[in-house]
């Protein structure tokens, strides 16, 4: 018999409050999981995500920064930044965030289509 992992379970408990729209609670669950694993880019994202839909727009902010920081590959880290950073009303850094999201995306399509369009220039179009 596997003995769960405590992290895993107070994430997947966040998740289901997040679900049900309980942000703050969420948000708690995540906290207490990210103690255990202080690194844990979904986690860390996961709360990040339930402080922006809280309101908690500034302490998203920055657990949102730092999973680009710790997962530079990851296009969701940078779309949810994005959308932490449209909330805020940063328009144009929300872009940047946003085209980052896109051209990491498009790397990735890459291994699997090595034919894929890119991106244009601002990473917001795809060119033909």
């Amino acid at each position: 018999m596997t003995v769960p992992d405590p992290a895993i379970e107070l994430y997947k408990e966040g998740l289901g409050l997040y679900g049900q729209r309980k942000f703050a609670e969420a948000g708690d669950a995540y906290t207490k999981a990210l103690e255990l694993k202080p690194d844990w880019t979904d986690c860390l994202q996961a709360l990040g995500m339930a402080q922006m839909n809280d309101g908690k727009l500034e302490v998203a902010l920055e657990n949102l920064q730092r999973v680009t920081e710790l997962a530079p590959e990851d296009p969701l880290a940078f779309t949810s930044l994005s959308m932490c950073l449209q909330r805020m009303d940063r328009i144009d850094d929300a872009e940047k965030a946003q085209a980052q999201a896109r051209m990491l995306s498009w790397k990735q399509e890459l291994k699997s289509n090595p034919n894929a369009p890119p991106p244009d220039n601002d990473g917001m179009h795809v060119t033909q």
